[in-house]
């Protein structure tokens, strides 16, 4: 997850209410997709039950109620809408059998030990909470998503193993469900104090607070379907994220780690135990590391090896990541310590036991992203596009063969294009590409030239002989041609959703069964999910937060228009020149300017609450906290020209 995911402000899929939407029934699978989906059972190795001898072993004790609740009652996780995975027998047919195997083994869930002195709470929350036995306490890895989910994990392994303080805390990366739960188990104080170490890779806090905030509503959105959320927890529904069943939607918490790890083989002594260190950033996470334990002969993996191919590109939307740097980075892990690790454990998923299937997993994972990599250039210099390449791309069965390198999170043609992408770009070199019409403009032109009941008779025909991707796409041009034509949205749903019951990837299943949901229903506008934390708010810095506000500005409508002022921010000392002109808000630190419109003073406490919504950016003229010196109906003016980001905008249709 890597489930982003903001992943930072932007987190709502971590924090969207999980409410089923009331929609027509669903549609049984269709011979086609029975068909499709027992080609993935006669071919993957389903007699090897070894994942669910590993994901059971250790088994200390399961949540006392796998419903967790926030303090005002409010449900965070309620784990029991996934028993339904336990039952026994054949996958149903409108599961691909490969992604229900994976989702029954996340549905083992509870406190597990990896060795003598490891400990692990899996999968109560999207990632693993860790625990090492240290001199004095706990050394934690990775405390979830929330203070709700890491305090019930806190108070799991204290109640069953041993009552024992945090003594430290380790943050593999910078993703959200590895850092959010830490004010449950750490008072800030301890850890400024220095009683209670916080650790993390260099460029954690930046990368914490800031990857999702500039594309964070869109991202939202978009991780609305990723994630599932507003689909119904059953056979026909959303079945798992395959990193993790789901994600909490409690309190997310942050504040500055005390020790920044920033090379490779730094050591530390933490509580008694001995940590090597591997720096790994620009792979699942701008900042992550990796690291050993020496004294047990235990890898942590971070997110870099997984039961699972990974995402290269999130299909909620994010900077695409580099398989070559995800291989060279798990070869550097064998050549550190392969020669002598009897164990390796993850921020997701079940540990592996002894040398030789250390390495193994460690090799086949790593030769899965450098094929990704290698193999999608290859065919880009033989003059392959994005698609073909996609299209094309198989797996050798010595890798696809292997479950932990199956698509259940990461899609693998989504991440052959995020390849191409990442090296070309997305145009695909072909000059009638390079300016196409949008899609509702282009589509128009498609039912005028074919017309409307021609191209839903197309998709029909298309549906009935199982050819669902082309019923999907004729369709989807009606509809965005046509948005009313309910003949057309039907037809498109059916198809996405036979596509989503073949589909190996959680996420991908989940987009699919959403288009469907929003084609039938619409979009239903729920409450808006919570995109924000006082703690992550605070952690952003002010240049940060105008970066973010420039992004607000409606550059059209203030293309003509000039504004400069002197910002002063007397608790925090700064001061800035704002200005805007040519449709662009700048800004200069440590500068004011004589010729302004006016001087603004304010606290930097003012800015987190207009992100907390505890005070409109447009009623800032107007504020008690706020003193202009100056034009104030002119800085008013400006203040009018920022948008609002409406969260529910459609995706599956105009």
């Amino acid at each position: 997850m890597s489930v982003p995911s903001r992943k930072k402000i932007a987190c709502a899929v971590l924090t969207l209410a999980c409410i089923s939407v009331g929609n027509a029934a669903p549609n049984p699978a269709t011979d086609a997709t029975r068909k499709a989906n027992q080609a993935i059972a006669d071919y993957l190795p389903f007699s090897n039950t070894q994942d669910f001898d590993d994901a059971r072993h250790g088994f200390i004790a399961d949540l006392p109620n796998p419903v967790v609740k926030g303090s005002a009652g409010n449900t965070v996780i309620d784990l029991s809408q996934y028993d339904f995975l336990k039952q026994s027998g054949p996958a149903p047919a409108s599961v691909n059998p490969s992604l229900w195997r994976q989702s029954q083994l996340l549905a083992i869930r509870g406190l597990f030990k990896v060795v003598d002195g490891i400990y692990q709470v899996r999968n109560i929350d999207l990632a693993n909470m860790t625990f090492i036995r240290g001199k004095t306490g706990w050394v934690v890895i990775d405390p979830l998503t929330s203070t709700e989910t890491a305090k019930a994990a806190l108070d799991l392994i204290n109640s069953k193993v041993e009552n024992l303080p945090v003594s430290a805390v380790i943050f593999t990366h910078s993703h959200v469900d590895h850092f959010a739960g830490i004010r449950a188990i750490v008072d800030e104080k301890d850890a400024r104090a220095g009683k209670v170490p916080v650790i993390a890779p260099d460029g954690f806090m930046e990368e914490a607070v800031s990857e999702n905030v500039f594309a964070g509503n869109v991202m939202s959105r978009r991780a609305s379907y990723m994630y599932g959320n507003l689909l119904p927890k059953d056979p026909e529904g959303n079945v798992g994220g395959g990193l993790g069943l789901t994600t909490a939607a409690g309190t997310i918490t942050l504040f500055e780690p005390t020790k920044i790890i920033d090379k490779t083989g730094e050591k530390l002594t933490v509580d008694g135990i001995d940590v090597v260190f591997q720096m790994a950033p620009g792979t699942e996470a701008p900042a992550e590391m990796l690291f050993y334990f020496p004294q047990f002969k235990a890898i942590c993996l971070a997110e870099d090896a997984n039961h699972t191919l990974h995402n290269i590109l999130t299909l909620r939307g994010a900077k695409v990541r580099s398989a070559q740097k995800w291989s060279s980075t798990l070869d550097q892990t064998i050549d550190l310590w392969g020669g002598d690790a009897v164990v390796s454990f993850g921020s997701h998923h079940w540990p592996q036991w002894g040398n030789g299937r250390v390495v193994e997993h460690l090799e086949k994972q790593r030769d899965l992203y450098k094929y990704i990599n290698d193999q999608t250039l290859r065919m880009a210099n033989q003059g392959l596009t994005m698609n073909e390449i996609a299209e094309q791309f198989v797996l050798p069965d010595s890798l696809a063969k292997e479950f932990y390198n199956r698509g259940y999170y990461g899609d693998l043609k989504h991440n052959v294009r995020a390849t191409y992408q990442l090296y070309l770009g997305f145009w695909d070199g072909n000059p009638a590409d390079f300016n196409p019409l949008p899609p509702v403009e282009e589509a128009k032109r498609y039912v005028e030239m074919v017309g409307a009941d021609k191209m839903i008779a197309t998709a029909r025909a298309a549906y009935a002989k199982g050819d669902y991707r082309w019923a999907a796409t004729v369709a989807n041009k009606v509809v965005f041609a046509q948005p009313k034509n309910q003949a057309a949205r039907n037809i498109e749903a059916d198809a996405l959703e036979q596509l989503g019951y073949q589909a190996e990837s959680g996420p991908a299943r989940n987009f699919y069964l959403s288009g469907a949901q929003e084609l039938r229903g619409g979009v239903k506008k729920m409450a808006t999910p919570n995109t924000s934390s006082p703690d992550i708010i605070r952690g952003m810095t002010t240049d940060m937060f105008l970066d973010f506000l420039a992004i607000h500005l409606n550059g059209p409508r203030v293309g003509d228009k000039s504004y400069v002022y002197n910002l002063k921010f007397p608790d925090i000392n700064a001061q800035y020149v704002l200005t805007v002109k040519n449709g662009v808000m700048n800004y200069s630190k440590d500068k004011q300017l004589d010729k302004v419109d006016g001087t603004v003073t304010l606290n930097r406490s003012t800015l987190d609450d207009i992100a907390l919504g505890k005070l409109k950016l447009g009623n800032l003229a107007e504020s008690g906290d706020v003193t202009i010196d100056g034009d104030k109906a002119k800085f008013k003016d400006m203040l009018g020209n920022f948008d609002k980001f409406d969260f529910w905008f459609t995706i599956a249709e105009p």
